[in-house]
């Protein structure tokens, strides 16, 4: 079974064994009642035809859904996949049809092929337990927050540049009588609609400032109460609290076979372009995850400042030789990768990056 989801409708395409044909059932957004019962009554067809057991697979694409639907079916004793969207199999023509209908038979298709071993066919999405799918939304939240604290920044002293004000600090203390004496270069107020939306936006930065903080106190506590990978990353120089729990909540609480599946997941793995004789490289991937790719470049940056006799950064600064630019960017991607990496086999094995100093 194949299941393309929607916030109206859910499609659900269904191949069965004693029928060599593909069978299309629509159902409403979330009927999850009406899924198991027509689960049950495809299974029970089979059932009575073979006269023995039937197995049950199923699939949908990674979306807005999340993972609840995976673990109901899981749940129920249905073995289901959750299928990373980008990596399927698509025709390459400029208009191509595309529909529900469509979409559902080629999910089914890919299944049948997963079914058959043909592991390559598409990525299958590691889902995250419960626990540590709601440990991750502090980082998250925090991200978002951080983006809207700059946005209100920006509003406010746009706003005072248009009056031709340019020293005034939104995220000061004291930024409310600071904005009730502000005069134009020409000794006039601001005027009265201006300075009402000044205060209220000043009100907002001032509340997600407050909430920044109450998430950054949520982390460390967190850190400091638990034993986990966060807490471990912490104890390295150049690793706060906010990098750690990132790193921690959204790369290794997965369990990774070899450093090329770190390099992949981060989307740092190298994708090369051989065909006959032409041979270039495209730069890194890009395809894992983002948080964690851009988490890990800042960190790079960050392990050369603090950890300056480690290993990793005089390999950096060898290979780098006082090159500037496009270079020294490459080389510092490049950095990142390794840096992961060694990051990785100190939380798994404990073994501490060569070089790399403790907090004391």
């Amino acid at each position: 079974m194949a299941l393309e989801l929607s916030r109206s409708t859910w499609l659900v395409a269904v191949h069965s064994p004693v029928v060599d044909k593909v069978s299309q059932h629509r159902l409403e957004g979330g009927d999850t009642e009406g899924l198991l019962e027509l689960i049950a009554r495809k299974r029970m067809q089979a059932e009575g035809k073979m006269g023995r057991p039937v197995r049950v697979a199923c699939c949908f694409e990674a979306g807005y859904d999340g993972f609840w639907l995976h673990r109901w079916l899981c749940a129920r004793g249905i073995e289901n996949r959750v299928l990373d969207a980008a990596s399927i199999l698509v025709d390459r023509r400029a208009r191509r049809a595309k529909t529900d209908r469509l979409d559902a038979a080629g999910l089914l298709r890919t299944l049948m092929a997963l079914e058959r071993g043909e592991t390559q066919v598409c990525r299958v999405v590691h889902v995250p337990n419960p626990a540590q799918e709601d440990a991750r939304r502090r980082s998250r939240e925090r991200a978002r927050l951080v983006v809207e604290r700059g946005q209100h920044t920006s509003r406010i002293k746009g706003l005072l540049m248009t009056q031709g004000i340019r020293d005034f600090e939104p995220t000061r203390g004291d930024w409310q009588a600071r904005l009730e004496a502000l005069r134009t270069p020409g000794d006039q107020p601001l005027a009265p609609c201006l300075r009402a939306e000044l205060l209220r936006e000043c009100r907002r930065l001032r509340q997600v400032i407050e909430m920044v903080a109450e998430v950054e106190a949520e982390q460390k506590a967190v850190a400091q109460a638990e034993e986990g990978n966060a807490a471990r990353l912490a104890r390295l120089r150049g690793i706060g609290t906010t990098f750690a729990a990132v790193l921690g909540n959204e790369v290794f609480f997965r369990d990774f076979r070899n450093r090329r599946e770190v390099g992949g997941y981060l989307g740092l793995a190298p994708s090369p372009w051989r065909s006959g004789q032409v041979e270039r490289d495209q730069g890194i991937a890009k395809s894992g995850n983002p948080r964690a790719r851009r988490s890990a470049i800042e960190l790079a940056w960050l392990w050369l400042r603090h950890q300056p006799g480690s290993a990793l950064a005089r390999w950096f600064h060898e290979r780098v030789a006082g090159a500037k630019g496009r270079m020294r960017r490459i080389m510092l991607v490049a950095m990142a990768r390794k840096l992961i990496v060694a990051l990785w086999r100190y939380v798994t094995t404990g073994a501490v990056p060569e070089g790399a100093m403790l907090k004391s």
